[in-house]
């Protein structure tokens, strides 16, 4: 009984850790919100993001990875230098773009896409399986399409209110108001928001592609963080000088600035890339993309605890069919890692040759023993 239990909790541990991560990254999103309503530009957050996420884990690396610094070679850092490309520096900052030209809503809504551009991505490279004949393939198909459309029933569908607690606790008090009240933007910048908005998606699939890749070469999870964090700090930084002239927008102070710069580069960056890291080599990029729109989940609880954001009919209706997408392609995955064991299938049409060979000496011993046992 306790070994089974063991063995329960050693399965859900990717889980675990995922539904931990999107929760940290919930709170990245609340710390953007209060940095963004008192004042602070959204370029010059996401470099400081990085630089502490540096500043945090490159101890770490040198201490626990000492042996790391054998296996680094030029196409690990290549391999680095892209993660922190299209997850650190480009993603974050073209979907700020979209954000500036479109509206929160609709970014959001576009940012809900994720996990359908890992799924195709890591098809065509053969990093997923869909098996659309199986039930497998089949529910994980169902389950993502069913979180994206929960992501977008919660995006878009408000509905009557429901209040369910009342804390009175309000941090965006002062002057939260016009970051959602804006008004409705062109067709040129709607069109053009949207193109952003998509090619920050794809870039945050292109990124869980290349975790996986440089988890197969280079598995140690603090040093390929590292890597990320450093390539990121510099390509954000230089993108945030050339972009923000104004020098008064880098000064910190004992402030939400810097508690969202701390949070957001340690809790927010450092502990989510490693355990994703981590869950990206056990389970593939397309099973840690999934739990992308959870992150809504999270914030609508939060944002109505500490935010005075009311919760509505759809906001909950949207959550449940994140959830339930969530679990169908948790089923799904499950259902595929126990098909071939259950099924026992034969070897393949054209096995390895001392497959082969094995096959046949285990006939021939079989024939030996008939042999025997008549002439007996």
């Amino acid at each position: 009984m306790g070994k089974s239990f063991c063995d329960l909790l050693r399965g859900l541990k990717p889980v675990i850790l995922l539904l931990v991560v999107q929760a940290a990254l919930a709170g990245v999103i609340i710390f953007y919100k209060l940095a963004v309503i008192d004042g602070m530009s959204m370029r010059v957050l996401i470099a400081y993001r990085f630089m502490f996420a540096s500043a945090c884990v490159i101890p770490l690396a040198l201490i626990l990875e000492r042996e790391s610094k054998s296996k680094l070679t030029r196409k690990v850092v290549f391999l680095g230098f892209l993660s922190g490309l299209f997850g650190g520096a480009l993603a974050p900052n073209l979907f700020i773009a979209s954000l500036s030209l479109t509206s929160a809503t609709f970014a959001s809504a576009l940012g809900n896409l994720v996990p359908i551009a890992t799924l195709i991505l890591a098809v065509i490279l053969r990093l997923e399986r869909l098996g659309i004949r199986t039930l497998g393939g089949q529910a994980k198909l169902v389950g993502t399409f069913l979180s994206i459309g929960g992501a977008m029933v919660l995006t878009f569908y408000k509905g009557l209110e429901v209040n369910l607690w009342s804390t009175n606790i309000n941090l965006a008090k002062n002057g939260g108001d016009h970051i959602t009240n804006r008004k409705p933007a062109a067709l040129g910048n709607q069109l053009l928001g949207s193109l952003l908005g998509l090619a920050s998606s794809v870039s945050f699939g292109i990124w869980y592609i290349i975790m996986a890749k440089m988890g197969e070469k280079y598995p140690f999870m603090y040093s390929t963080t590292a890597l990320l964090c450093i390539t990121a700090s510099i390509q954000a930084t230089i993108y945030s000088i050339i972009a923000e002239r104004n020098w008064s927008a880098w000064k910190l102070g004992w402030n939400i600035r810097l508690l969202s710069a701390v949070y957001t580069g340690t809790i927010g960056t450092t502990l989510t890339v490693v355990l994703m890291s981590w869950c990206v080599r056990l389970k593939g990029p397309l099973f840690v993309s999934i739990f992308n729109p959870l992150t809504l989940v999270y914030v609508a609880i939060v944002g109505s605890l500490i935010l005075n954001e009311r919760l509505t009919i759809g906001s909950i209706l949207g959550s449940l069919m994140i959830i339930l997408g969530v679990y169908v392609v948790l089923w799904g995955k499950a259902k595929e890692k126990k098909t071939p064991s259950a099924q026992q299938a034969p070897p393949a049409k054209h096995p390895k040759e001392s497959e082969a060979v094995e096959v046949v000496i285990q006939d021939t011993n079989r024939s030996c023993d008939t042999s025997n046992a008549v002439s007996s």
